[in-house]
């Protein structure tokens, strides 16, 4: 059984830590907590709890304007490109042992979080309080970063602040040590997730090896096969730059028309051009960094079906031996 909030609050205060409480309806996101306590003037956080491959967790903890790019942010914990995705909901509960919508860093006070890393957001040290949930997203409280400290050091924790906009890759002793105690059928939900759309994949693949090219004898005819699949949609379709640009090909255009519109302004005393140059500059680095996320996860499920395809053709055409 977890720490309750209650629980968490009197802990605050027999570590003489200075906080203020508030009381709101339940929110699960940012923006919903703004509404409530936005005006108050202090700083709003935005928690995620990510997983990498070997389901090490991590908590980053960010101001609210602050951009977490998970793409950097993987290479720079040295766990490669896509290493980091949001973790199960099942984890909040297991690890954190929090419902959905209360990751904070509070939440490592449980025991069963003692493998999760904590990365802090190094702009909550310029703020004169920061509002986090005490385990429950019905409240939010205010502290100072230093009294945020002095709660992680309590816990045996020491406090990790990062510049999450920066790009070293200078965060590798911060990857867990351990992993967490997730039952199997946490592990097993978050597997079967990342495998749920990999139906349409093996049928895409299948045209790159099929069974007329083994009957080709002519060499040429195999070298003519290499090029066709240089060429194939599917490599086309996995092209980052071109997909965005595709995209922003197809909204630069409508945006400047509405805009215009809405504004009744004549079309000629714009610079069309270079508003879709500022929309690109814009834009464009967030979505490569989550259509590259979408990309690695369906590289991930396309390479599970076929490992388990051939897995499976190769048993069915083995001979038993005599």
């Amino acid at each position: 059984m977890g720490y309750t909030k209650d629980q968490l609050l009197s802990r605050l205060q027999e570590l003489n830590i200075e906080f203020t409480c508030y009381d709101h309806p339940a929110v699960l996101t940012v923006e919903a907590q703004a509404s409530y306590v936005g005006h108050l003037g202090g700083a709003l956080s935005k928690n995620l709890l990510l997983k990498d491959k070997k389901h090490r967790l991590y908590i980053v903890s960010a101001l609210a304007g602050t951009k977490v790019d998970l793409k950097i942010l993987s290479q720079r914990l040295g766990l490669g490109k896509g290493g980091l995705r949001m973790a199960p909901e099942e984890a909040l509960q297991e690890v954190l042992q929090v419902p959905l919508g209360c990751v904070t860093p509070f939440a490592l006070i449980n025991e069963s979080a003692s493998t999760v890393s904590l990365l802090l957001d190094r702009g909550f040290k310029a703020q004169e309080c920061c509002y986090f949930h005490p385990l429950t997203n019905d409240v939010t409280i205010a502290l100072s970063a230093s009294n945020l400290d002095k709660f992680l050091v309590s816990i045996g924790r020491e406090p990790a602040y990062v510049d999450l906009e920066d790009h070293p890759p200078d965060l590798a002793s911060l990857v867990p040590s351990e992993l967490p105690s997730l039952p199997e059928s946490v592990v097993e939900n978050d597997t079967s997730a990342q495998l749920s759309a990999q139906n349409n994949v093996p049928k895409e693949k299948k045209p790159k090896h099929p069974p007329e090219a083994s009957n080709q004898p002519n060499v040429q005819s195999s070298t003519t096969k290499k090029a066709e699949c240089t060429t194939d949609p599917l490599a086309e379709a996995t092209d980052i730059e071109k997909f965005v640009k595709e995209i922003l090909e197809k909204i630069s255009p409508a945006f400047v028309t509405e805009m215009t519109k809405n504004l009744s302004i004549e079309t000629e005393k714009l610079s069309e051009s270079s508003i879709s140059d500022g929309v690109r500059r814009r834009v464009t680095s967030d979505l490569q960094s989550m259509a590259m996320i979408l990309k690695n996860a369906a590289y991930t499920e396309g390479f599970h079906a076929g490992f388990e395809a051939v897995i499976h053709s190769g048993l069915k055409g083995r001979s038993p031996r005599k």
